[in-house]
């Protein structure tokens, strides 16, 4: 088992790997719609934060030896379910049929008052 840590996420000192590689598998952590490095959300609400946070998942995938192609699920954490429709419409652009198994849900709260979270299984 190996673990996966940018730069960019060290420098936060947050208690969690980016990436776990269990065999050929890679299970990545939840993102936000944050720039890396930083604490801070992107401005323009929950489209803007949903392409951030995608862009993320993207990053990490890519350091793996991953890509969009390869993810096999996907799990959505929305602050508000009718964001739902706007997250789809960002969503579905990262994507080409067929699609990754997702599951999606409405939350109580996510970290930083993010509006989304992404985690995502991938094939290396």
């Amino acid at each position: 088992m190996e673990h996966y840590r940018s730069d960019a996420a060290i420098a936060l000192n947050l208690p969690f790997s980016e990436a776990v590689i269990v065999g050929d598998l890679l299970f990545l952590s939840g993102q936000l719609g944050n720039r890396p490095g930083t604490p801070k959300l992107v401005a323009g609400g929950i489209a803007a934060e949903a392409r951030q946070a995608m862009d993320n998942i993207g990053a990490v995938l890519a350091a793996n030896g991953s890509s969009f192609d390869r993810v096999v699920k996907c799990t959505i954490m929305l602050a508000d379910i009718a964001d739902w429709p706007a997250f789809n419409a960002v969503y579905v652009s990262y994507f080409k049929p067929p699609y990754p198994a997702r599951s999606a849900f409405a939350t109580a709260g996510l970290a930083l008052g993010a509006r989304v979270e992404v985690e995502c299984i991938a094939h290396r």
